[in-house]
């Protein structure tokens, strides 16, 4: 079986090429679906606007 060339997805600044693996409680999870919803974005796009959010209230301590 030959495999043919890996497609190229679009040219990014930042790209993200680290995998993370979390366990949440059911009540975690179920804030994260809502948030998704809500803002109509990934799960991914949520956790790292919330990382960046927990960093930014550091640096106001």
């Amino acid at each position: 079986m030959v495999l043919g060339n890996k497609k190229m997805g679009r040219p990014t600044d930042n790209p993200k090429d680290i995998s993370l693996k979390v366990r949440l409680d059911k009540a975690t999870a179920e804030k994260l679906d809502e948030c998704i919803e809500e803002l109509n974005v990934s799960k991914a796009e949520v956790i790292r606007r919330g990382v960046h959010k927990v960093h930014d209230d550091l640096k106001t301590k």
